[in-house]
């Protein structure tokens, strides 16, 4: 049975009765991480509604009761049901939630999608999202980012330093794995939830962005989730506004191309020319392979 760890004592004498090391290191991350957010006194949590910003969201009410409030994004390149996922759970979990429009098309250098496209969409999301913390006295704003999330190109990084947006689950040294594991613990129901990315990434650096487009991935994924329930990652890749290269994980790839046919008509019914499925399978900043590391 699922349950939620009540405190750091219990923690440790779960983890020792477990006779589990991994899990008693995590234990330990987590005992850092509820003190750092308690040091904090008050905070806005940039909430997405995916597994990393959950569990943060969950401690962090934890450790500050109602001086916690979660903030999201609405904006084209949001899914409008992980906009409902956060606000359900906010309602369920009693946490203070606020949506903030954030038109990243209205971003100088977004649209046209450079290589450093997140930079320039985070300095302004969470820009807005400090103006929002002084606003409302709260002491900090806090996001999601993990110690895996060092292993890729993020240029959005950028933009958080230099902003002093706080991580408190990369501060305590907290992996994915470890975050699911306890998310798990907790009953929260994102532990196994895939993770995700805002739609712009389904586009190939330098090829523009425009609404129409990220319309069309965001039905085309839509879609797909509807007709192959259980997808373990899913992304919509779109090279040259025609072309929709499908990204499913390794073992559901013989689920699509049994359906060949009826995904290209409904995608096509989309206004994509071209469809395909890439045999590589889902992996994770696919687009970031064509970078000069």
């Amino acid at each position: 049975m699922k349950k939620m760890i009540a405190n750091c004592a219990d923690d440790r004498i779960h983890a020792a009765e477990a006779g589990n090391s991994e899990a008693a290191g995590a234990l330990g991350k987590l005992d850092a991480l509820r003190s750092a957010l308690r040091d904090f006194g008050s905070a806005a949590v940039a909430f997405s509604a995916g597994v990393d910003s959950t569990f943060l969201l969950r401690v962090a009410h934890e450790a500050l009761g109602d001086r916690v409030v979660a903030v999201t994004a609405r904006s084209r390149s949001f899914p409008a049901r992980e906009i409902d996922e956060a606000a359900a759970f906010c309602l369920a979990e009693g946490v203070r939630h606020v949506i903030l429009d954030s038109e990243e098309l209205d971003v100088p250098g977004f649209a046209e999608n450079p290589p450093d496209r997140c930079y320039h969409c985070k300095k302004a999301l969470f820009g807005k999202m400090l103006d929002f913390a002084r606003e409302n006295g709260l002491a900090a704003v806090l996001e999601g980012s993990n110690l895996d999330d060092d292993g890729d190109y993020r240029p959005g990084r950028r933009a958080i330093r230099e902003l002093g947006v706080r991580c408190p689950l990369h501060d305590a040294g907290l992996t994915k794995a470890e975050i699911r594991a306890l998310s798990r613990e907790m009953g929260l129901a994102t532990a196994d939830k895939p993770s995700f990315a805002c739609l712009a990434s389904r586009f190939p650096y330098g090829e523009r962005i425009t609404a129409e487009g990220l319309d069309r991935v965001g039905r085309a994924e839509d879609w797909l989730r509807g007709a192959f329930p259980g997808l373990a990652q899913l992304r919509v890749r779109c090279h040259g506004g025609t072309v929709a290269r499908i990204e499913v994980a390794a073992t559901d790839i013989p689920r699509l191309a049994a359906r060949a046919a009826d995904i290209s008509a409904a995608l096509r019914a989309m206004g994509f020319a071209y469809v395909s499925l890439d045999l590589q399978g889902y992996r994770t900043g696919s687009l970031n392979e064509t970078l000069d590391k």
